[in-house]
């Protein structure tokens, strides 16, 4: 674990303690779970990226017509719960 001192606005540091007191947790670890959702966020998008970059012109499409038109067979549908009571 390592130390890292955080300027922050004023108006930004009321907000995360307003948040992290609403959500019964310390403002360290609501800052800690924010960088950690920003860097899955932007990984993520980077690895769509680079996968897309990767992929066969038209193989998208190709998938799509293999789906067909055919609409759901009468036993494929579903019933909720509240419906059949």
């Amino acid at each position: 674990m390592s130390n890292y001192a955080l300027r922050l606005p004023e108006s930004l540091k009321q907000a995360a303690k307003r948040i992290a007191a609403a959500d019964d947790t310390t403002m360290n670890q609501f800052f800690v779970v924010a960088i950690a959702e920003k860097i899955s966020a932007m990984e993520t998008a980077d690895f769509f990226s680079k996968r897309a970059a990767l992929a066969t012109p038209g193989a998208a499409q190709t998938a799509w017509d293999k789906v067909g038109t055919q609409s759901a067979l009468p036993a494929d549908s579903w019933v909720s719960q509240a419906s059949s009571k």
